[in-house]
């Protein structure tokens, strides 16, 4: 990714975040964390990676809400980053939040399982 490209995206990301957070007024849009923006080098796509708190049905509604308003939140993209092309935008979780939780919690059950060999 082109040193322009990562600078979109980072700016793409706090801008994500801000209209998510207080513009979308979806019911189905629960609580989410922008995690990372990988924009293509020509600047047509903006992969953009989010967490959501909750379960799986929760993370399934987010991701309905936030496809619903794709059109709006690209609208509002093309009004705070100038460019001649707003990227179009794909919204994916962000699995390296669930795998670090789970290398965490067999970290621990290896420590536990050290500690208390006889178990």
């Amino acid at each position: 990714m082109s040193h322009r490209a990562n600078r979109v995206g980072e700016q793409m990301k706090k801008e994500l975040s801000d209209i998510i957070g207080r513009k979308i007024k979806d019911p189905r849009i629960g609580f989410v964390t922008v995690t990372d923006v990988q924009v293509t080098g020509d600047l047509q796509q903006a992969k953009v990676f989010i967490s959501v708190l909750g379960d799986e049905e929760q993370r399934e509604n987010t991701l309905k809400g936030l496809a619903k308003a794709k059109g709006f939140i690209r609208t509002e993209m093309g009004q705070r980053i100038r460019l001649r092309k707003t990227p179009e935008i794909i919204f994916e979780f962000d699995e390296s939040i669930d795998y670090g939780n789970r290398i965490e919690s067999l970290l621990h059950q290896l420590h536990a399982q050290d500690e208390n060999p006889n178990d």
